[in-house]
């Protein structure tokens, strides 16, 4: 059964905390996906730096499109994260790439990799998320 990756688009982007965060899918298709968002001075840490769980949020939408384009549900079990670099302080935009390396029927693993918009690699991760049966319908609320 073939993924309809339009409608997919629609429910990465429209789930209520990408929206929030502001994060846009660039790309889909089979066990990879590119997500992007603009960081601004709200997203900023007491440091006045961006705050390192947007970093890891990014990664992990970029993850859970990649796992969730494949058949199947997934839902992460293990997210591991190196921080290389801190963006800038003003805006900046940041991309992630997330590409599944392991597609297994019932757990999955995908490596993600954080850019700055000068294509510096901010983060590196690496996760592993679980196949759920019957967990959910896609467009059902959780």
């Amino acid at each position: 059964m073939a993924r309809d990756y339009q409608t997919l688009r629609q429910e990465f982007d429209n789930s209520p905390y990408a929206a929030y965060l502001g994060m846009r899918l660039l790309e889909l298709s089979y066990g990879y996906a590119k997500v992007t968002m603009e960081v601004g001075p709200q997203h900023h840490n007491w440091g006045k730096m961006p705050h390192g769980g947007l970093i890891v949020s990014l990664a992990d939408q970029a993850f859970g499109c990649a796992v969730n384009s494949m058949e199947g549900h997934y839902v992460a079990v293990q997210l591991s994260i190196n921080f290389l670099g801190v963006p800038k302080k003003d805006v900046d935009t940041l991309v992630s790439e997330a590409k599944v390396v392991h597609p297994g029927k019932s757990l999955s693993v995908a490596e993600m990799t954080v850019q700055d918009s000068s294509g510096r690699i901010i983060a590196r991760a690496v996760g592993t998320a679980l196949a759920k049966k019957g967990y959910y319908k896609r467009g059902e609320t959780t």
